[in-house]
């Protein structure tokens, strides 16, 4: 019913030049924000990887559907593309045009290398050609920035419901919704890869043209909280925080109900109408799941949260090894355990794997200071500086 929406990895800080003198503390708010989003992505992703059907779910199944549908699916993927926007827009303000063409580059390179030989579900190209709508908006103040993204963010909205209205006029006329990926083709790794390498060009332009004027609204938030200092200094903005956790929070409870109640039927038209749901209310979720972390940041409070920054600081390395473990798992080149498990079964499966990566990113920060996806990522940006 809802098709996945993976992590955006390139959307850390970008580090300070070494011509720049001695870095600066890190702020934790961003990292924890992105450590836990990929938690919560990875968890909302394993309907696609599993290929299990969210309006099949029984008992204790459908629970576990129910809750990710209520308390995660759309929230995390928004405060991604967030956290993407606002760290493109520094990498543009301190670092320039130049650097920012490259990194977006090297995004594009990974993205479709990870869509063609690894997961259908990609989405690191596509944030890579729709970021660079930021150079368009470079020179906006945060107020601006705020006003468009309203404006972005309704319009696609409301297409999206017509859509649905449209569809719903001749529902007979249209197939029940899969919401899984078909290997009907065979399932061959060298199969299913010529596959995804066919649809790779069409599949970026048509995510662009889709997803565009949504992402590039989420962009502008997050463009807007750098420039307003929102994530590095949450002490300067405590009224702020406060009205997005006491207004974000309960709406996207409420709209995640009736997601969670979409994901129950299986018509298509209930899977058209369930996209522009998830979206307005994972986006008020995740509104009000940055008030309630900000306010903890401000306050000293994270404990326990604290954990999540080393998975965020290492977050396309996390990704990918995310990726990797699933089609290991479910597809049928490897553990032919597609369609075989439940919404309760990759619950925990996600939530072993993605708690895992916590301990094993602190290693890696002590170890290299940095994962191995990100070193090749900046490797290639940076070069030998």
């Amino acid at each position: 019913m809802t098709a996945p929406v993976p992590l955006p990895p390139g959307a850390e800080a970008p580090a300070a030049s070494p011509r720049r003198g001695p870095q600066q503390e890190r702020s934790p708010l961003p990292d924890v924000l992105r450590g836990a989003a990929l938690l919560g992505i990875l968890v909302v992703n394993m309907q696609d990887f599993a290929g299990f059907r969210e309006w099949q779910q029984s008992g204790l199944d459908r629970a576990a559907q129910v809750l990710t549908d209520v308390l995660l699916n759309g929230r995390f993927i928004s405060i991604f593309a967030m956290l993407f926007g606002w760290g493109a827009a520094g990498l543009l303000a301190r670092q320039g045009v130049g650097l920012f063409l490259r990194r977006h580059l090297a995004l594009l390179a990974v993205g479709s290398l990870h869509f063609v030989l690894v997961w259908h579900g990609d989405i690191i190209a596509t944030y890579a050609v729709v970021g660079l709508a930021l150079l368009a908006v470079a020179h906006l103040r945060a107020r601006a920035l705020l006003v468009l993204a309203g404006v972005l963010g309704t319009w696609w909205l409301f297409n999206g419901v017509l859509t649905a209205l449209a569809f719903a006029a001749r529902p007979q006329a249209y197939p029940r919704f899969s919401g899984v990926p078909s290997f009907s083709g065979g399932g061959a790794y060298a199969q299913i890869v010529a596959g995804r390498a066919a649809e790779s060009a069409g599949d970026l332009l048509g995510g662009a043209l889709y997803n565009g004027p949504w992402l590039v609204a989420l962009f502008c938030l997050g463009a807007a909280a750098q420039r307003s200092g929102l994530l590095l200094r949450p002490h300067e903005h405590l009224a702020l925080l406060r009205r997005l956790a006491a207004a974000g929070v309960p709406l996207g409870l409420v709209l995640g109900g009736v997601l969670a109640w979409l994901n129950t039927r299986g018509d298509y038209v209930s899977g058209l109408i369930a996209i522009p749901v998830r979206m307005s209310g994972g986006l008020a979720g995740a509104l009000g799941y940055v008030g309630l972390v900000g306010l903890l940041a401000a306050r000293g409070r994270l404990g326990p949260l604290r954990h999540f920054a080393a998975s965020g600081r290492t977050a396309m390395s996390n990704y990918l090894a995310q990726s990797l473990v699933m089609t290991a798992v479910f597809y049928p080149y490897a553990g032919a355990q597609f369609g075989r498990w439940g919404a309760a079964a990759t619950l925990l499966l996600a939530l072993l794997v993605g708690l895992l990566q916590l301990p094993l990113s602190a290693w890696l920060l002590r170890r290299f200071g940095t994962g191995p996806a990100e070193w090749l990522v900046r490797r290639a940006v940076y070069g030998g500086r």
